[in-house]
């Protein structure tokens, strides 16, 4: 086996999500052969999603030099207000984290379907990365000390796995089964892209409705994303009813809007893993964990621990050592579950916070957010943690 080691080592990314495309980017840094494996499934590629970055993970995603125009697809917004409806319909802000006069922003947004066509121009420059197209895998085996996956009745042997496919994936349930822990928020997001009067458009808004909560996340200074939680309570899927209401609810803010975009639907839920490897085949992305998107941290927590992932490889690879060992698998769950786990739950907590219909429990609430709002440095901790995370 020491041979084997001393070569260019293997690893199979299984699943060419966001998540998927940027594991093979980071990985491709490293000493190692890489094949990546997408699926059938075009919708990652012309989705209208969009997602929040936080500082920490813009900086990684500039290190991986995915595009010389990356930081051009990548809006900043140097503001966060919270808002609670009151009595009149009225929204009264309560909170207010300003970033404006510094040089870390809150948070950038970027177009799914955008900065995935930037990695693919990336991946398929690459000399380290094999793209193989419409494969979707139904097996993995075991093939000596490695493991192997079936392409054209040809055999190939990995030192690592990596599967970023959904957590729903027939191949993640096979393998892995029901090690999580798994509810339902009874919720559906909506999401849109609203075009807009121009202006200064660097204030990401979050208002918190009677079981909904709706973001307003600037694209450009004439673009904003549109992500409603609503809770499924007789929710049907009416276009027109939905347009009305967003429309509504963003007058405040938004002029002359319209609708560059049709709306997605999605059911919401909540998930952690137990376990996060076996035998050679690790998880990632949504496969390992699922929080409710109105923190905007769900592929923050994934760059998070592709950054550890990386990190761990390079100094194993440096020393000869197996990419794909137990040990060297256990170390990064070690490292990232607990802090994982807190945030997921810490994340639902607040969420549920958010979800209480309860006038008394509402205004203790608001009352709560108006004296942190005062407090610069329970702000500072807000910030830290939403921009890094819990370190343990």
């Amino acid at each position: 086996m020491k041979n084997k080691i001393m070569e260019k080592q293997k690893i199979c990314i299984i699943g060419a999500s966001l998540t998927g495309l940027a594991t093979a980017i980071s990985l491709s840094k490293l000493n190692c052969k890489i094949d990546l494996v997408a699926g059938q499934d075009k919708r990652n590629f012309k989705t209208i999603r969009t997602t929040a970055v936080s500082q920490d993970n813009y900086d990684f995603l500039n290190q991986l030099n995915i595009s010389k125009s990356l930081k051009k697809h990548l809006w900043p917004s140097s503001i966060i207000k919270l808002y609670s409806e009151s009595q009149n319909k009225k929204f009264n802000e309560i909170f207010e984290l300003n970033k404006k006069n510094k040089k870390n922003k809150i948070l950038y947004m970027l177009e799914n379907s955008k900065i995935i066509n930037l990695m693919l121009s990336k991946i398929r420059k690459s000399k380290n990365i094999s793209f193989i197209k419409n494969k979707n895998i139904s097996e993995i085996k075991n093939l000596g000390l490695l493991k192997g996956i079936k392409f054209n009745n040809k055999n190939f042997k990995y030192n690592l796995i990596i599967i970023c496919v959904g957590n729903n994936a027939d191949l993640v349930k096979t393998i892995f089964r029901d090690q999580k822990i798994e509810s339902r928020y009874n919720e559906t997001a909506i999401t849109t892209i609203l075009k807009h009067k121009t202006l200064q458009n660097n204030v990401a808004r979050q208002i918190f409705l009677d079981n909904e909560i709706l973001a307003m996340l600037p694209l450009s200074n004439s673009k904003t994303s549109i992500v409603w939680s609503k809770r499924n309570i007789g929710i049907k899927k009416n276009n027109a009813f939905f347009k009305k209401r967003i429309k509504f609810y963003t007058k405040s803010y938004l002029k002359n809007i319209s609708f560059i975009s049709d709306l997605e639907f999605r059911d919401l839920n909540f998930l952690i893993r137990k376990k996060y490897y076996t035998d050679r085949v690790l998880l990632f992305g949504d496969a390992l964990h699922v929080i409710h998107p109105f923190v905007g941290q769900g592929f923050n927590m994934t760059l998070r621990d592709l950054a550890s992932l990386e990190k761990i490889l390079r100094i194993k690879i440096s020393l000869g050592l197996d990419i794909g060992s137990s040990d060297i698998l256990s170390e990064f769950t070690d490292e990232k579950k607990s802090s994982n786990f807190a945030f997921s739950i810490s994340t639902n907590i607040l969420k549920d916070s958010f979800s209480v219909n309860n006038t008394y429990f509402k205004k203790f609430r608001n009352k709560t957010f108006k004296l942190l709002n005062k407090n610069s440095y329970a702000k500072n901790i807000l910030f830290n943690i939403a921009d890094k995370g819990f370190k343990f």
